[in-house]
Order: C-alpha cells, then sequence, then structure tokens
C-alpha cells in the first residue's frame, strides 16, 4: 500500500491512531493536489456557511514545512486543488 492509498478516506488533521470518520459529522473529498483522497471535517453550526476556499497546512506541498495547501469548493461534498502557497 503507497502513502496516497493509505491516505484515501482518512480526515485531514485527525489523530494517526485514529482518523476515520465521525458518526454525526459532516465531510467533504479533497480533490487533486498534495492532500488528494483526504476528508475534510465541514461540520458547522446551524447558521454558518461554508467557505468558497480553505488554505489547509502541509508538509506534503511545493513548499514543505509551513507550505499550505489551496483548495476550492468543487460541489457537494468535494474540494478542488487550486495549487500550494507558502
Amino acid at each position: 500500500m503507497d502513502e496516497q492509498e493509505f491516505m484515501r478516506g482518512r480526515v485531514y488533521g485527525a489523530d494517526h491512531e485514529d482518523a476515520s470518520p465521525q458518526p454525526g459529522r459532516v465531510y467533504a473529498e479533497l480533490v487533486g493536489g498534495p492532500l488528494d483522497g483526504l476528508l475534510l471535517d465541514v461540520t458547522l453550526p446551524p447558521g454558518q456557511e461554508l467557505p468558497g476556499e480553505v488554505a489547509l497546512p502541509t508538509e506534503l506541498g511545493a513548499y514543505g514545512a509551513g507550505g499550505r495547501a489551496l483548495y476550492a469548493v468543487a460541489g457537494p461534498g468535494r474540494f478542488r486543488w487550486k495549487g500550494d502557497m507558502p
């Protein structure tokens, strides 16, 4: 199993020991880029709206440690990679 296959279906930012989706939470799939296949927890309190873009810290992108991967809403339940940022 390679690293990308290992990460698929795991929750971004979750503890490595328990990175599976949790009941009662809402997730969006990250598509493309360094975080491809991970799930992003997008559970919000009532009345709040999902942002159109998110910049997620990651060491896997073009800028290494301290860099961020930029993802934008690409439809229901999906965020598509737009590029890496320092």
